[in-house]
């Protein structure tokens, strides 16, 4: 799978992300259970609402942790995140399951 920059990925119904203080993190809750983030997968994740492109979001997440380079490694994540159905992404107006 080869996510395009231009994609706009999502957290899907079925899944709530949320902060979780008892835990420090952001977790991933679904009916079977829950993900206990890590803080690169959280800062992420948070971003995928549908609005923004992957490309927005690698550029914001260089720009608050002064970083650049992070396109593979988020691109990474998202693609692991969809083979596990924990984001869905749109091209235009149309979902790509």
């Amino acid at each position: 799978m080869n996510l395009s920059t231009h994609a706009r990925p999502f957290v899907p119904a079925g899944f709530r992300l949320q902060w979780e203080p008892a835990q420090d993190a952001h977790v991933l809750l679904y009916p079977e259970g829950m993900v206990k983030l890590n803080r690169s997968a959280g800062e992420i994740l948070s971003r995928c609402t549908g609005e923004r492109t992957v490309e927005e979001i690698v550029a914001d997440l260089e720009r608050q942790f002064e970083r650049s380079g992070l396109q593979n490694d988020v691109a990474g994540f998202l693609e692991m995140a969809k083979a596990k159905g924990w984001v869905e992404w749109r091209q235009g107006d149309e979902v790509t399951e």
